[in-house]
């Protein structure tokens, strides 16, 4: 009887774990959850179908207008048509000395089909990141073959639990600062940078001539050597 209780309690833990488990990760996410602020980014929208008895057939993805990007650009998915809608900027843009008057505020995907247990990936390129914020969150709807429109609207808060319908969340992170100085190589090191020397000053390519040569005059010599110990031997054999 103890064993039975044991295993059944064992099943239903497991049974939970997966069930909990199963809603946690059935949302639409964006891929990778970060990027770096200031900088452009290659994201996805990974969208899993959570139905079972129907097919998803549109993904629809706002972005925040008070965070405009003056680039977003998808990437073909077979199956899928993609439309950018643009919107007018209250307040134009300067980027690279052009001055950007609109930016990109949805993009949809549909005519594909996500089946029951299945999952797409919607990606784009996107940039010049916020580099004043610390998150975006776009704001998404999901259409099924069914009529049914799933809401991802649902921001998060501080300190609550997770919301039934979450937004998709880009978390945004200080930029990597890349130092091109580095360590200072050894003198060694050095030379060898320079012109081909190695690290005495000498050039590389003359030592390997002067080598390969004072190896085909050894092996020549060796050679030679050889000859002439055959030779000496014939000699005494004829003489004997």
């Amino acid at each position: 009887m103890k064993t039975s209780r044991v295993s059944f309690a064992a099943a239903l833990a497991a049974g939970s774990v997966l069930v909990l488990s199963g809603t946690a990760f059935a949302h639409v996410g964006v891929q990778p959850g970060e990027a770096a602020k200031g900088g452009y980014a290659t994201i996805n929208f990974k969208v899993p179908n959570e139905r079972d008895n129907a097919s998803t057939t549109q993904l629809e993805v706002n972005f925040p207008a008070d965070q405009p990007l003056t680039s977003v650009m998808p990437q073909d998915v077979p199956g899928w048509t993609v439309t950018v809608e643009k919107s007018k900027l209250d307040k134009p843009l300067t980027v690279h000395g052009k001055q950007i008057n609109e930016a990109v505020t949805k993009v949809t995907w549909s005519g594909g089909k996500i089946e029951p247990g299945k999952f797409q990936q919607f990606p784009l390129s996107v940039g010049k990141l916020p580099e004043n914020a610390d998150r975006m969150v776009f704001k998404s709807l999901q259409t099924y073959d069914n009529g049914e429109v799933v809401r991802w609207i649902e921001e998060a808060k501080e300190g609550a639990a997770e919301p039934q319908n979450p937004a998709p969340v880009l978390k945004l992170t200080a930029p990597q600062t890349d130092d091109h100085h580095g360590a200072a190589p050894a003198d060694g090191a050095k030379n060898a940078d320079q012109d081909g020397k190695d690290g005495h000053g000498h050039d590389e390519a003359a030592a390997d001539g002067s080598d390969t040569t004072a190896r085909v005059l050894g092996i020549a010599g060796i050679v030679i050597g050889l000859g002439g110990v055959a030779f000496g031997i014939a000699s005494r054999r004829r003489s004997a």
